[in-house]
C-alpha cells in the first residue's frame, strides 16, 4: 500500500471526491438525455405520420436523418454486463466523441465485481480523462482511444491505449513524468493507490505516438 503525507492525502481525498461528483454528473446527464429522447418518441412518430399522410417522403427522410444524428449523441454503445462500468464508459465515450475522438471499445464483465463502484469509477474515469486530454494534441482525424476490459481467470483486466503526438517517454524512477503541472497529477497517484490497496497489478508503457496502461485487479 502506498502511504502519503497527511497534506497530500487530504489533497488526494479532495480530488477523489471532486472526480466522483464530476463522473456522476456526466452519467446523470447522459441518462437525462436518453430519458428525454424516449419522452419525445411519440411526438417524433406523430410528426412522421403527418409527413406520410401528406406524401412528403423527402421531409420524412430529412427528419429521420436528424433523429439519427440526435440519437447518436446519447446512444448507449457499451453493454459490459456491469451497470456501473456501463455508465462510466458510456458517459466518457460520449464526451470523447464530442471532442472528435474515436473510441474503439471492447468490454465484457460477466460477473459481479468485488471492486467497489467508487474505486472503479476513479480508475476508469482517470484513465479516460488522461487519454482524452492526451488525444487533443492530435489533429481530429488522428485522435483515437482503445479500451479493452475482460475477466482473465479471477482477475479483471483493463487496458487503455491513447494515441498522442509525444515521443516515447522515459521513466523517472518508476514513474513517467507528468506534463500537467503542480496539483494536477493526483489522478495517476489515485490509481496507483487503489491498485496497491487491492493487491492488483499496474503497468504503463510509452511508445512513439502511443501510451498504454494495463491493470489487473483480483476479484476473489
Amino acid at each position: 500500500m502506498i502511504l502519503f503525507p497527511k497534506k497530500i492525502d487530504q489533497q488526494i481525498a479532495s480530488y477523489q471526491q471532486e472526480l466522483i461528483e464530476t463522473h456522476y454528473r456526466e452519467v446523470d446527464n447522459m441518462y437525462r438525455q436518453i430519458r428525454g429522447w424516449r419522452h419525445d418518441y411519440r411526438n417524433h412518430i406523430q410528426t412522421m405520420k403527418a409527413y406520410a399522410a401528406a406524401g412528403d417522403w423527402e421531409a420524412i427522410k430529412r427528419y429521420l436523418d436528424l433523429l439519427d444524428e440526435d440519437l447518436t449523441t446519447v446512444d448507449t454503445v457499451i453493454k459490459t454486463g456491469n451497470p456501473m462500468t456501463d455508465a462510466i464508459l458510456n458517459s466518457k465515450i460520449s464526451l470523447a466523441k464530442a471532442k472528435g475522438i474515436e473510441v474503439i471499445a471492447d468490454a465484457h464483465i460477466p460477473v459481479k465485481l468485488k471492486s467497489s463502484e467508487i474505486d472503479l469509477c476513479c480508475i476508469l474515469g482517470n484513465l479516460f480523462d488522461n487519454a482524452i486530454e492526451a488525444s487533443l494534441s492530435l489533429p481530429r482525424e488522428q485522435r483515437k482511444i482503445r479500451v479493452y476490459m475482460d475477466m482473465k481467470g479471477t482477475q479483471l483486466y483493463i487496458s487503455f491505449t491513447n494515441f498522442t503526438a509525444a515521443k516515447k517517454m522515459k521513466k523517472v524512477g518508476k514513474l513517467f513524468p507528468t506534463t500537467k503541472g503542480d496539483g494536477r497529477g493526483f489522478g495517476l497517484v489515485r490509481i496507483d493507490s487503489i491498485i496497491g490497496r487491492l493487491d492488483g497489478y499496474l503497468s504503463r508503457n510509452s511508445e512513439d505516438g502511443a501510451f498504454t496502461t494495463e491493470i489487473l485487479i483480483p476479484q476473489v
